[in-house]
């Protein structure tokens, strides 16, 4: 769920953005005292997403449109189908709808290409992760929109997960001292935090099998065959997260060598927003 108070906040700074000291366009042609209706219409197949944020920007650029529902997020939809209508001043749907649509239209294709990849892990026990490769200001409808797509969400930002990755573990001086360096922080700061460090190769996860003490092991940009043997080597004693190289092509093939999460940063930055379009009626 997106945090109120970060929603109101952005969509203030939508509003500011879009709007600055009026929607001129509108109000050179159109009396504020002409009522009329739209509908929110959807031109490409994909998975709906941001029906609730359009409903709190409609209810923030004005409180005299009123909407109606007909279709929910992550619903499956196609072209011809009508998402919701909105009643009311016909100065403040023309003004609410760019911001309404650019919000609907990216989060909706989050969740399409989201969807994709989930559904080609049907049937396996691993999860499709999104990543910290989001538009700033908007992780978190981002991530929201993974989720409506059927995705799971990885750490939000750098302080709910400690991620030791190859920079870390270098500067560190190395991967054992990298994990007591982590564990005796979290100890130290009172944290409850999961630690997950990154592995270059199978003579890095044999390393951190000998010292332990994460919860999860990041196996970047391995091949299928070490995929394998690493899935082999750690067993089940700590959960397994395939990164880096990975596609909707070859995403079954790292599920079949038993891995738990598949992250993939194309999720969020590598999109194309889905085509919806705002109709007079």
């Amino acid at each position: 769920m997106i945090p109120e108070k970060y929603l109101s906040s952005l969509i203030k700074s939508a509003y500011k953005e879009d709007v600055g000291d009026g929607d001129h366009s509108s109000l050179c042609c159109i009396d504020e005292s002409e009522i009329g209706s739209a509908k929110l219409l959807v031109k490409q197949a994909g998975v709906i997403a941001g029906v609730d944020v359009a409903k709190s920007v409609i209810d923030y650029f004005s409180d005299k449109i009123e909407v109606e529902i007909f279709i929910k997020d992550g619903t499956l939809v196609n072209p011809g189908d009508i998402v919701m209508k909105m009643t009311g001043p016909q100065l403040d749907i023309l003004t609410a709808e760019r911001t309404v649509l650019n919000f609907m239209q990216r989060m909706s294709g989050i969740a399409t290409e989201t969807n994709r990849y989930v559904q080609k892990l049907v049937g396996f026990k691993t999860k499709v992760l999104d990543t910290r490769k989001t538009t700033p200001g908007l992780r978190l409808i981002e991530k929201e929109a993974v989720r409506i797509g059927g995705g799971a969400n990885h750490r939000i930002g750098l302080y709910d997960m400690i991620m030791l990755k190859d920079n870390h573990i270098d500067f560190a001086g190395g991967i054992e001292k990298a994990i007591i360096l982590a564990n005796d922080y979290i100890i130290k700061k009172s944290l409850d935090i999961k630690i997950e460090i990154e592995t270059r190769s199978l003579d890095d996860v044999a390393e951190v099998l000998r010292v332990g003490k994460v919860n999860r092991i990041m196996l970047d940009n391995f091949n299928i065959a070490d995929t394998t043997k690493a899935v082999e080597l750690i067993n089940g004693r700590f959960e397994i997260e395939s990164s880096g190289g990975i596609t909707i092509e070859n995403l079954r093939d790292y599920a079949e060598c038993g891995v738990d999460y598949i992250s993939v940063g194309a999720l969020t930055h590598q999109i194309k927003s889905l085509d919806l379009s705002l109709k007079a009626i």
